[in-house]
């Protein structure tokens, strides 16, 4: 049984310009210890999916229209507020992406890293205080003794990022949703926070929910990929068969979007156009005005997933009917 079932999952937000259907019948599952990658453009719905996980969703204008997403037999969308409390922070727990904005400026590190285990777990402060500190050396803050006691303003970026992994992972959770945890890093420091969430999984044996744009992040640490465009998932593969054989259109492109498989002194490749207004009621496939592929059909039927193999299913009409 899988740690984490989502079916059908739709949140929208009801605003003056119409309704924004964010995420429209999302479906996927994470095995406990696994690796899931949520992979798209910058509003295809990932955040707003791992948002609709962690109750995070502010209602309103946000709505969750329908779906379930049973973890370890709680149906988190639909579970009193009480019961969702009791496993955020606690058995789930969510990096964001932004630390600045997520850490309190007016808190010390030490009272924000500590606050899950005084909410969470019966123990003192000191005791609090100590694990906050061993965690803090564990993601590679130097002083950390010292360090503790200051205010996210006193830290660097790349350090702020690894406060907020240790204020997620203070409590040893069973499953981690990072919601772009390395996009505002440098090269140097997002290999090194994606080697410490690597470790750090091994070691606790924990699930992660990954999401992400950049598919070459994914290619190194994720076991499963879900492609999403639109507030759907076009296509599900292990990393390995994602990257190897890619079958729907969107996620071809984003694949010949990555720099580094690009031929030296090639003109970068960009996927034309801008990604659908959400608010506007979409027919057919939502990925056909930006796709060199599309036909007559593509912009009048709406492409439901369908299994390539047992582990890989895309939701592009000409690939299932065998003309690409």
């Amino acid at each position: 049984m899988p740690l984490l079932q989502v079916t059908d999952l739709r949140t929208w937000f009801h605003t003056r310009n119409g309704v924004c259907r964010a995420v429209d019948g999302v479906s996927f599952q994470v095995e406990r210890g696994e690796t899931l990658g949520l992979v798209g453009e910058s509003g295809s719905g990932k955040s707003v999916t791992g948002y609709s996980l962690m109750g995070l969703v502010p209602q309103p204008p946000g709505k969750i229209e329908g779906g379930t997403a049973c973890f370890d037999g709680v149906d988190l969308l639909h579970a009193p507020p009480a019961q969702q409390r009791a496993l955020r922070g606690k058995r789930i727990a969510m990096i964001f992406q932004d630390p600045m904005t997520s850490l309190n400026p007016y808190l010390r590190i030490s009272d924000q890293l500590i606050e899950p285990l005084l909410i969470h777990e019966a123990v003192s402060r000191r005791e609090a205080l100590a694990r906050a500190l061993a965690l803090l050396e564990a993601v590679g803050i130097s002083d950390a003794a010292t360090r503790i006691h200051g205010y996210p303003h006193e830290f660097s970026g790349g350090m702020r990022q690894r406060v907020m992994i240790a204020m997620a992972l203070i409590t040893k959770p069973e499953l981690l949703i990072a919601d772009e945890p390395t996009t505002a890093l440098d090269v140097t420091v997002q290999a090194q926070i994606l080697e410490l969430i690597k470790r750090l999984q091994r070691e606790l044996g924990m699930a992660v929910i990954f999401i992400t744009h950049d598919l070459g992040v994914v290619s190194g640490l994720c076991d499963r990929v879900q492609v999403m465009y639109a507030g759907r998932i076009v296509e599900t593969a292990d990393t390995r068969t994602l990257f190897r054989a890619p079958r729907h259109p969107y996620t071809q492109a984003l694949q010949r979007s990555i720099p580094s498989l690009q031929a030296k002194g090639a003109e970068l490749f960009t996927i034309p156009g801008l990604p659908p207004d959400l608010t506007q009621p979409l027919t057919g496939c939502a990925f056909a005005p930006r796709c060199a592929h599309a036909t007559d059909r593509c912009r009048a039927e709406t492409p439901r997933l369908a299994a390539v193999t047992a582990t890989h299913a895309q939701a592009c009409l000409r690939v299932q009917a065998g003309e690409l």
